[in-house]
Parts: C-alpha cells; structure tokens; sequence
C-alpha cells in the first residue's frame, strides 16, 4: 500500500536549509498497521502529510497503491484525499456549527460522490454507531467529551471507505483509559475494515499495538 524510498524533506530557512527528513525508507502493506513516534519536531507530522499528499518530499519517492503522489497536479491530489484517504488530525477539526451527523456527511458531499442524501445520511449513521456514538446523532461537538469528538473524527474520515487511515497524535489529549479505549477501535476497525492504518504519536504504548513500529529521530527513521 506504502513504498517510501529514500525520502528527504528540505526547509529552506535564512542562510540555511533544514533537513527534517533524510533518506528515509518505508514499506505499509495493505491492511497493515504501522505507528511512528519520535519527539516534537522531529518530522512526524511532516512525513503525515507527504503521505496524504499535503507536501511534496524534496528528494526521493512515495507511493500509495502503486501511484506515484509526486505526479499529482492539486486537482488529483483533492480528489485523491477525498477518495483513498482518511485523515485524524490531533485536534479533530470538527465543524462547530454541525451536528456530528453533518459533520461526518460533510466528506462524502465533498467528493460528489453518486448517492442520495438519505444514503448517505445512513451511511454516517452507521459510521456514528460503530464508534458507540448512536445517541449523539444531534450533539454538536462542544456537548462531547475529547474522546467523543476524536470518535467523530474517526467516523468522518472512514465515510468515503478509504483504503488508506492516516492519524496525527489521535490520542495527545486523551487520559490513559480513554486512550487505551481509542487503541482498541483503531484495532477494531483495521480489523473490520481491513483499512491500512498509519498513526504518528508521543505515546509509546499505542505505537507497540501497532503491527509496525518506528522510531523517528534526527530526520532518520528506524525500526523498533
């Protein structure tokens, strides 16, 4: 599903160029899941976003399902996002205005996807009562627990049936029960889903549930 080969990410600053990746290498299988920690600013978040096809690598190749994301104009990169990948940001980044039915419609609207409102109203539904959130249909984000909201966003990013689930520090606002209860859906749902599951964190224990651990340090990334 993933092929890294020999990746480096450049910053052009003042009088310097800061390389926070270099000449990394990685290999996802599909319906494999892998975790990357390291300390803040190591680059987690950079290699996050050149596999969801946010940034360009400045050296090196990437593939996803076999496509080579560098040969993406923006328009394909849009509708790649849309239709292969799902996205779990740290800060969830849900609609306040929306409901949490509305807000994990929203993605499916986006793409124009061929279905009609009550399908795709269904489809949410059933997302929304996977994740254990069938009574909160209604709830605006601010009446939900951080673990709530993050189960919203699970649900949002999973309604266009992604091949590929993309997390950034899902659980860095959590307490330790909620977060081990967030682990057990990721488990589940890969399970279920045979979604191919790529998380970036702090925390070491929910990278060692993964299949596929990492370490990223000094731009370089090995294998634990």
């Amino acid at each position: 599903m993933i092929e890294v080969q020999n990746v480096s990410k450049l910053y052009e600053m003042p009088g310097e160029a800061v390389r926070v990746l270099d000449g990394i290498d990685l290999q996802v299988g599909a319906g494999e899941t892998a975790a990357v920690v390291g300390p803040s600013g190591s680059g987690k978040t950079t290699l996050l976003n050149l596999l969801g096809a946010l940034d360009r690598p400045s050296e090196g190749k990437i593939l996803v399902g076999g496509r080579d994301l560098a040969s993406f104009d923006e328009e394909q990169a849009a509708s790649f996002r849309n239709q292969a990948l799902g996205f779990v940001f740290q800060h969830h980044h849900l609609l306040p205005q929306c409901t949490l039915l509305e807000n994990v419609v929203l993605p499916r609207l986006a793409g124009g996807w061929e279905e009609s409102e009550e399908e795709t109203a269904a489809r949410a539904e059933a997302l929304l009562s996977e994740v254990g959130l069938q009574d909160r249909l209604t709830h605006f984000p601010y009446q939900l627990s951080g673990g709530e909201r993050l189960r919203t966003a699970l649900a949002r990013a999973l309604v266009n049936e992604p091949r590929l689930l993309l997390a950034d520090e899902p659980t860095g606002s959590l307490d330790q029960e909620t977060t081990g209860v967030v682990a057990d859906l990721l488990e589940e749902l890969n399970m279920q889903k045979g979604v191919t599951l790529v998380v970036v964190t702090h925390n070491v224990a929910l990278a060692r549930r993964m299949q596929n651990y990492y370490e990223l340090r000094g731009g370089k990334l090995e294998k634990q």
